[in-house]
């Protein structure tokens, strides 16, 4: 997983997540990895809008994004 992290984070782009909370609580996000630490790494997050520090180990699947949704006029 931390591959993974690693090489969305050099690429700059936009990935998709499924995290486990502390709680045991499953949420989707959509994130910006700013860096990638040993254990955790840190990330913007669409959904809090908020620079946030996630566990590696509670990540259960990350992809990127390939194409943005398109907006509604």
């Amino acid at each position: 997983m931390r591959q993974a992290l690693l090489k969305i984070c050099q690429r700059h782009e936009l990935a998709e997540m499924i995290y486990m909370g502390a709680d045991g609580a499953l949420t989707k996000r959509r994130v910006r990895i700013l860096a990638v630490g040993i254990d955790s790494f840190t990330a913007y997050c669409l959904l809090r809008h908020e620079k946030r520090t996630f566990k590696i180990e509670r990540v259960l699947s990350i992809q990127r994004v390939v194409s943005r949704e398109r907006q509604a006029i």
